[in-house]
């Protein structure tokens, strides 16, 4: 399988034979990040704001997930997870994080989450290959609180996400600060991850940096 990142916590995942996924299209008027023109099958949105709900960016597509449930579409079985994200001027906020099974390869998108997750939260997202962090502070987890949730669930790969670059406009951390919390100087940015299967993964928790691609 592929995964593409986009710039802020917006991604593409593809597997031959199977519907394509992009997680948290955003509005590039909000982000600073250069408009998307992606396709894909579905959609998912961890919560209701512009940088993480543009759908409309996004042609193609026959399902937009906005909410907790199981779903079986095109060969992908998602588990999404809503949890509590944060107060503000337009009430409460909720934070949905999804599991995609591709072939048994599993990807959690941890949309804007905000808090270490308890023993039940970490349980529900099962065994869990990927991990797509937000690491830049602001309104989700920062450096400190991303690595805490790491060694919680244990993942073989991680990809940061939701953080500052060059290009984007919202306040948030740098990459490096998190790299630093997880004791790593500069990584080699890859312009995206590719899986052939279980039998790529890393046995250990292992950080891979990707740089952001042109929608």
């Amino acid at each position: 399988m592929e995964i593409t990142w986009y710039g802020h916590s917006c991604f593409r995942m593809m597997e031959r034979g199977m519907a394509a996924v992009v997680t948290d299209p955003f509005d590039h008027r909000v982000t600073g990040y250069e408009a998307l023109k992606l396709r894909a099958d579905i959609v998912t949105i961890s919560h209701d704001t512009p940088s993480h709900n543009f759908s409309e960016a996004v042609k193609g597509t026959s399902h937009v997930i906005t909410g907790p449930g199981e779903f079986e579409i095109g060969g992908v079985f998602i588990t999404a997870i809503q949890t509590n994200h944060r107060s503000g001027k337009e009430g409460e906020l909720r934070n949905t994080l999804y599991v995609f099974d591709f072939n048994g390869v599993n990807v959690a998108h941890l949309g804007d989450m905000t808090h270490v997750p308890s023993q039940s939260e970490v349980e529900a997202l099962g065994n869990v290959h990927v991990a797509l962090v937000p690491v830049g502070d602001g309104p989700s987890l920062n450096a400190a609180k991303a690595a805490e949730v790491i060694s919680l669930i244990e993942p073989n790969i991680v990809i940061p996400m939701h953080y500052a670059t060059k290009d984007s406009l919202p306040q948030l951390d740098p990459l490096n600060k998190f790299l630093k919390e997880m004791g790593l100087s500069d990584l080699e940015v890859q312009p995206m991850l590719k899986l052939t299967g279980n039998s790529a993964l890393p046995e250990e928790t292992r950080v891979v940096v990707l740089d952001y691609q042109r929608g």
